[in-house]
């Protein structure tokens, strides 16, 4: 992945970044030539010699697709699976990697400014500074339908009610660059999203930039 977008300054900007993911953690092609390829592969790695689920695995293969098809139209580049284990459970969650760059002509917000814009966009989110190995960044929590954070109603049965989840967001600027990289962490274990948040909080905490030679900057 090479992060240059628009004209950058006289610095020249990383190459790529590095994340360090725990064991587990499946890198889903998002790129429509190359998604159904990868999305099979995850399903032989988490269903490979089941042959007694068909319909299930149908499920999870048309909501990944899904998911993956979403990732890239919103302007993702790298979308990460957890099928992470937990004694004989798998512990669900993904990270989606988007470049955002500035439109031509607009300035950059510092972070403490873009951090001022969301805590005001939606009271409800815990927006806050934080420090990086890769830089300082804005970290945006947000838990629905956990105990104290029930999901809203969407009429009647409640059959639009919006799923349990615990995000995180991590925006950060890419050095010499008129662009963030956003890290949104997802998981629907709302009833361990203390343990989940802080999972997702050193995930984050190992980017780190990298020059052409793949050396860390």
């Amino acid at each position: 992945m090479t992060v240059t977008p628009g004209n950058a300054p006289r610095t020249a900007p990383p190459a790529d970044y590095q994340l360090l993911l725990p064991e587990g953690w499946f890198r889903l092609s998002i790129e429509p030539e190359r998604r159904e390829r990868s999305v099979d592969a995850l399903l032989e790695r988490q269903f490979g010699g089941i042959d007694n689920a068909p319909h299930v695995r149908r499920e999870v293969r048309g909501a990944l697709l899904e998911q993956a098809t979403a990732a890239f139209q919103d302007g993702g580049i790298e979308l990460y699976i957890s099928l992470q284990q937990a004694g004989p459970l798998t512990i669900p969650a993904s990270l989606l990697v988007t470049l955002v760059p500035m439109p031509s002509g607009v300035r950059m917000p510092t972070v403490q400014e873009l951090a001022r814009s969301l805590s005001v966009e939606d009271p409800e989110r815990e927006v806050t500074v934080v420090e990086l190995a890769a830089g300082t960044a804005v970290r945006v929590r947000r838990l629905m339908g956990g105990p104290d954070h029930p999901a809203p109603a969407g009429g009647p049965g409640d059959a639009g009610r919006t799923l349990p989840s615990v995000t995180s967001d991590y925006q950060l600027p890419v050095p010499a660059t008129e662009a963030h990289l956003l890290l949104t962490f997802s998981s629907p274990l709302v009833q361990i999203a203390d343990a989940m948040l802080e999972l997702f909080d050193a995930v984050a905490g190992s980017l780190k930039w990298m020059d052409g030679e793949g050396a860390h900057e």
